[in-house]
C-alpha cells in the first residue's frame, strides 16, 4: 500500500497512545477512520482530534475480547465506509506478576485482549481486506515477544503467540497472491498509559520495585512518542516490511534475541539477584 490517501482504516485501542496517534497521522495523510476502543471518553477525543481533515471518521466502543462485538465492528465498519483496506490490531493491557502468584483470571483477562483480540480482528476483517482488493493487517507485538522477561510471562505468552500467527498469516497471503499482506510491530518503550494501567502483583516487588516505582521506571525508559511510533508503523507499511521494530530500544532487544539464551538469561537473573 503506497498510498492511505483515500484509503479505510480500522483502528483498536485508539482512545490515547499507539493508536490515536495512528489516528491523527492517517486523517492527515486523508485516510477515512474507523476507530474502536473500550474507553469513550478517550474514543471521543480523539475523533475530535481527527475532525478538519476532510476525512470521514466513525467510532464504536468495542472490546476486542468480544468475538461477536468484533465480527459486527467489522461489519459495521463496511457498511459505514463502503469498504475497508487497513486493520491495526492494537489494543492491549500489561500484567506483572510471577508465574507462581500469577491468578487464571489475570492470565485470562490478559490473553483475550493481547492475543485473542489480535486473531479476531485479523478474522474479522480479513475477507473485507481481500474484497476490498488491496489491504494491510497491522498485528501489535512487542519487543517482550523477542525474549521473555521476568514477571512479564503472561505478556510474553500473548506477544510471542502474535508474532507467530502474523508472520504465519504473511506467508499464507503471499502463497495465495491475494493482493492483501501483514505486518509485525515490535514497539520498545513508547510514552503511553500501558505502563500506568497495568495490573501489577505485589510477588514482582523484589524484581521491579514497588507498583509505583515500576510504573516510574517505565515511564524514564520509554524512548519513543506516540507520533514517532505511528510514522514508524506507517512507514513499514508502504514498504511491506514483514517486522517492524519501534524505537532505538527495539533494535538493542532485536539484536539481544539472536544471542543464545543462555547468554542474556544469566544476566537478567544477576541483575534481579543484585537488586534483592
Amino acid at each position: 500500500m503506497k498510498t492511505f490517501n483515500g484509503r479505510v482504516a480500522a483502528i483498536t485501542g485508539a482512545s490515547s497512545g499507539i493508536g490515536r496517534a495512528l489516528a491523527r497521522d492517517l486523517a492527515a495523510r486523508g485516510a477515512h477512520l474507523a476507530l474502536s476502543d473500550i474507553d469513550e471518553v478517550g474514543l471521543a477525543e480523539t475523533v475530535t482530534l481527527c475532525e478538519g481533515f476532510g476525512v470521514k471518521v466513525t467510532s464504536r466502543r468495542l472490546d476486542v475480547a468480544d468475538r461477536a462485538a468484533m465480527y459486527a465492528w467489522a461489519d459495521k465498519v463496511v457498511d459505514d465506509h463502503g469498504k475497508v483496506n487497513l486493520i491495526f490490531n492494537n489494543a492491549g493491557v500489561a500484567l506483572s506478576t510471577t508465574i507462581e502468584a500469577m491468578s487464571y483470571e489475570d492470565i485470562e483477562w490478559l490473553m483475550n485482549i493481547n492475543f485473542w483480540g489480535v486473531v479476531y480482528g485479523t478474522k474479522a476483517f480479513l475477507p473485507y481486506l481481500k474484497a476490498a482488493g488491496e489491504g494491510h493487517v497491522v498485528n501489535l507485538s512487542s519487543v517482550f515477544g523477542l525474549i521473555s522477561i521476568p514477571s512479564q510471562s503472561a505478556y510474553n505468552a500473548a506477544k510471542f503467540a502474535v508474532r507467530g500467527f502474523t508472520d504465519a498469516l504473511r506467508l499464507e497471503l503471499e502463497m495465495e497472491g491475494a493482493g492483501v499482506s501483514c505486518t509485525t510491530v515490535h514497539p520498545g518503550g513508547i510514552k503511553t498509559n500501558i505502563a500506568r494501567n497495568a495490573r501489577i502483583d505485589g510477588s514482582v516487588a523484589s524484581l521491579a520495585g514497588d507498583p509505583d516505582t515500576a510504573r516510574n521506571n517505565f515511564d524514564k525508559v520509554a524512548l519513543t512518542s506516540p507520533e514517532k511510533a505511528a510514522r514508524q508503523i506507517l512507514a513499514a507499511v508502504e514498504h511491506d516490511r514483514r517486522r517492524a521494530l519501534i524505537g532505538p530500544d527495539a533494535k538493542v532487544f532485536d539484536i539481544v534475541s539472536r544471542l543464545p539464551a543462555g547468554l542474556y538469561q544469566r544476566v537478567l537473573v544477576k541483575g534481579a539477584k543484585r537488586r534483592r
